[in-house]
């Protein structure tokens, strides 16, 4: 019985975001309404995502899907509607960002906790989106190519320093004493 309300509630809550994307499209006049319907059609990209992972074994990759298509949609839909006045080419480096935070509802609904395994590459992900983000905004007075030419052993040792933390966050999983499994 559960199942069937939770099923109604999800399909009521789609023609919903139907009925509010048609009223929208409707009353917009300055506004692409094919950029706000690719928007919410993200955004429905991942609330089907959201639904499989509640109902399939792999749940983990679902949950990821679901979580980075909402949040490209709310990026598009915000974009769309001019609140954000950037385009793709200057806003690339957000797909970063969002895979980065895309990756942490996995891991906190597998672990109820923020785990180093999923913590670290999201970390990772957000820090090379924001680092690239200002390159694209040309936030800097210098290119990006001439930084690497400068700056290439500091990429090294934060690859370095990402490798160690996802090394000792895998190291606290195993039991004391090492691996009696052989």
């Amino acid at each position: 019985m559960r199942r069937i309300a939770a099923q109604i509630v999800f399909f009521s809550g789609l023609l919903l975001m139907m009925l509010g994307i048609t009223f929208l499209l409707g009353s917009l006049t300055d506004i692409s309404r094919l950029s706000i319907f690719r928007s919410f059609l993200f955004v429905i990209i991942g609330a089907v995502a959201a639904v499989f992972s509640i109902n399939l074994a792999n749940w983990p990759f679902y949950l990821f899907v679901s979580s980075f298509f909402i949040l490209i949609g709310l990026f598009l839909f915000l974009a769309a509607m001019r609140v954000l006045p950037i385009t793709f080419s200057q806003s690339w480096p957000l797909l970063s960002v969002f895979a980065g935070l895309a990756l942490i509802p996995p891991g906190w609904r597998r672990y109820r906790a923020i785990r180093v395994r999923y913590l670290v590459p999201a970390l990772a992900f957000v820090v090379l989106g924001c680092f690239l983000m200002v390159f694209s905004l040309k936030a800097v007075p210098f290119s990006f190519r001439r930084f690497m030419v400068n700056w290439w052993p500091l990429l090294v040792a934060l690859v370095g320093v990402v490798l160690v933390l996802l090394s000792i966050g895998s190291g606290r999983n195993t039991p004391p004493g090492g691996d009696k499994t052989k």
